[in-house]
């Protein structure tokens, strides 16, 4: 999966922020916006900012409880605003929605999301997180009943205790796989985008080698993967692969994207660098 990064929604730059090393996570936190589905990253970090008075939207992150969609919050090493004397601790995930009685509101996209998100937060930390939601910590009945009980059941998810075969056509994706190069919540992207927008124009270094050089190498893995890339193919047939992000490397990601049933955004962050290196070919 795919995180909307702040850039995309449109967020507002913080106003201060504290980062927090890995070392202190040990809680991962359900809570529920009391909203509607409709409503936009954007309007809760408002509020939050000019309401509540934060220096920024609470969450560390935050999904839609409809389609699933994960939005770029405070991120993962800063402190949010979530949960009063535990937000060093915690990394709070939002749930935008209502909890509405006798229903399910939160859709099984967006549990597979959160579980994502979960599953990721572990990787990172190389243990488990314990599990809370907010009321666990705060006088509140966040996140809601339906989102807490599933919690606490331990994020059981549709179809889950019966994982599906893959299809005989598909086979292990090929080559060696590589640990995406760039810091969390950097991107290849266009070099008129923010500061965490690796284009391969200016060649900086990340882990021994350019920008441009990890680019090249992430679609000739592609073209491992079977696609037609390089200079006179169907994918990059300008330029070629040479490194530098432009509309060609952003028409070739966002057709990987959709063939991989990912965020299509163009942009190559980590899901999109680890689904080239890690998911079966169709």
């Amino acid at each position: 999966m795919d995180i909307i990064s702040r850039a995309e929604w449109g967020a507002r730059p913080p106003e201060s922020r504290s980062t927090v090393p890995w070392s202190k996570r040990t809680v991962f936190m359900g809570h529920y916006s009391a909203a509607s589905a409709t409503q936009t990253p954007r309007q809760i970090q408002d509020f939050h900012m000019r309401v509540r008075g934060w220096s920024d939207v609470g969450y560390n992150f935050l999904i839609n409880s409809i389609s699933g969609a994960i939005y770029e919050g405070r991120g993962w090493t800063t402190v949010g605003a979530h949960c009063a004397g535990h937000n060093t601790e915690a990394i709070g995930v939002c749930v935008i929605g209502k909890d509405q009685a006798g229903r399910q509101d939160v859709s099984d996209a967006a549990r597979r999301a959160f579980k994502w998100l979960y599953d990721e937060a572990n990787d990172r930390k190389g243990r488990r997180l314990t599990l809370l939601g907010h009321r666990d910590r705060g006088n509140t009945s966040c996140p809601g009943d339906e989102i807490y009980s599933w919690l606490k059941a331990g994020l059981p998810l549709v179809g889950s205790s019966t994982p599906q075969p893959q299809p005989p056509t598909q086979r292990p994706a090929p080559g060696t796989p590589i640990a995406f190069p760039l810091p969390a919540g950097w991107y290849f992207g266009p070099a008129s985008g923010p500061d965490y927008s690796m284009s391969g124009l200016h060649e900086r270094y990340f882990r021994g080698r350019t920008d441009r050089a990890w680019l090249r190498e992430w679609a000739t893995q592609l073209s491992r993967r079977g696609w037609s890339v390089g200079k006179g193919k169907r994918w990059l047939g300008g330029a070629g692969n040479d490194g530098i992000y432009g509309p060609e490397y952003r028409a070739l990601a966002e057709a990987f994207q959709r063939d991989q049933r990912l965020h299509v955004d163009g942009l190559i962050g980590r899901n999109t660098w680890n689904a080239a290196y890690r998911n079966p070919v169709r």
